[in-house]
């Protein structure tokens, strides 16, 4: 085997070895954000029953309840992903999410539990907000990617409606692209970017390599 030939092989197993580690890499994204966004939904979802029957101003009680409403379908989605990645999702949100609520539920019936309740829902989507463009940047499923950018207008309209602080259930946006139960899932089970770019490089790298064998051979074999 000549120099030439044992250098290209040598190439294909190094890009083969180094590709291992960025799907890992991706794989580990995609499963922590599964289990973080789904909490992010149960928490969501909890504070806007919370709201619903503790709130003393008519937007607060509004906004809670589109928060019940928005990621429920959200979190429907994401369990039929969660399913097709063979990912095992919390049972409740994070001890720090249900300490939260907790505070805030101990000020019931007074302004200052509508007050504190924004502030809590502010910290809160800025934090979603942040999952999910990490998601968008770094996830390697593509039915997740897709996921996380078409939830990403709904939690985006749910922080303007906390920001500050200040209610405002006049700045609800219709939903966009989420809450069709598994819509994402129902795709199918192609390849993600990251496998198929690697798929790719390696055929077209074998096949290079046919194509050089083919013109070296000694001519007794022809």
């Amino acid at each position: 085997m000549s120099y030439r030939l044992v250098a290209t092989a040598t190439l294909i197993a190094a890009g083969s070895v180094l590709s291992v580690p960025a799907v890992a890499a991706a794989a580990d994204q995609d499963t922590a954000f599964v289990k973080t966004a789904h909490q992010g939904n149960l928490a969501e979802i909890a504070a806007g029953n919370d709201a619903q029957k503790h709130a003393t101003t008519a937007c607060v009680k509004a906004v809670g309840s589109v928060l019940v409403r928005d990621h429920g379908k959200l979190d429907a989605d994401l369990r039929a992903l969660a399913g097709k990645l063979n990912v095992e999702l919390p049972p409740s949100p994070t001890a720090e999410q249900q300490k939260d609520l907790a505070t805030v539920q101990a000020k019931a019936g007074t302004p200052a539990y509508d007050a504190g309740w924004l502030t809590v829902q502010d910290a809160a989507h800025v934090k979603t907000l942040a999952l999910i463009d990490k998601e968008i940047s770094s996830g390697g499923d593509g039915d997740l990617v897709a996921g996380a950018r078409a939830a990403r207008p709904v939690v985006a309209a749910h922080l303007e409606m906390v920001r500050g602080g200040t209610c405002h259930h006049d700045k609800e946006a219709s939903m966009i692209g989420a809450g069709n139960g598994g819509q994402f899932a129902a795709r199918g089970n192609g390849l993600n970017a990251i496998g198929a770019v690697g798929l790719t490089g390696g055929i077209l790298v074998t096949a290079g390599v046919t194509v050089w064998l083919a013109r070296r051979r000694p001519t007794g074999f022809r």
